[in-house]
């Protein structure tokens, strides 16, 4: 019988396929990124064996676990959950990316605790696109004064911008939300070369996302089935 997390992969990696095409777009200019937290280090093992290679994180402690568990795998991990100042060494020291950078604050300790032996951490900022109060992010009036400043970091790499939008089911709003960011990163390219990065899109939303010109989508309950 399939493994559960094979079948869901497969199934997420069609939505993908099918969403790119429908866009006149390669699938391979999709990464599927695997939201692996409150998940156990054998459930992520299993989706590396499908050939997942990207895994987002929100708690430090628990990352940090799952990747001393999991070392001798050669995986990619993001972080993407909201950066408290005291936090940013392990991050520097630990991630390959960080997708949610949003204050200059941030950028700056990441900058200065990335390890010299280490490549450029890979960063995205991350935009507050709907408005929301309880929800972490740039506005968009201060995006572009933050990527000047942090594109000078020379321990970062300014790879893009990510955003969670406000939840809905409703596509017409749900491409609002991504063709905005889509456009505030376009206007950004025209001066910062190094932004190729749209991290958008959850299980809910990934065709939206898709069809708006995310680069990396990031699936956790259709992969994982539903957080216990």
């Amino acid at each position: 019988m399939t493994d559960p997390i094979a079948f869901n992969i497969a199934k997420v990696r069609q939505r993908i396929a099918e969403a790119a095409k429908k866009s006149g777009r390669n699938t391979e200019s999709v990464q599927l990124m695997a939201v692996s937290k409150t998940r156990s280090a054998e459930m992520i093992e299993k989706a590396a064996q499908e050939g997942v290679t990207d895994f987002g994180e929100n708690y430090l402690q628990e990352a940090l676990d799952k990747q001393q568990q999991l070392q001798e795998l050669q995986l990619i991990w993001h972080f993407i959950g909201p950066i408290q100042s005291n936090k940013t060494r392990p991050i520097a020291e630990h991630f390959d990316w960080v997708h949610s950078v949003d204050r200059l604050k941030i950028a700056q300790r990441l900058n200065e605790q990335r390890p010299d032996e280490m490549p450029a951490l890979n960063v995205c900022i991350q935009v507050n696109i709907s408005d929301e109060s309880s929800k972490s992010g740039a506005e968009l009036s201060e995006l572009e004064s933050l990527a000047d400043a942090a594109s000078q970091l020379p321990r970062l790499i300014l790879r893009g911008l990510m955003t969670i939008p406000k939840a809905t089911n409703d596509p017409v709003q749900q491409k609002a939300a991504f063709s905005k960011l889509r456009e505030a990163a376009t206007k950004l390219q025209q001066k910062h070369r190094t932004i190729d990065t749209l991290s958008m899109g959850m299980s809910n939303d990934l065709e939206t996302a898709v069809a708006e010109g995310a680069t990396i989508v990031r699936i956790g309950t259709d992969i994982f089935g539903p957080r216990s």
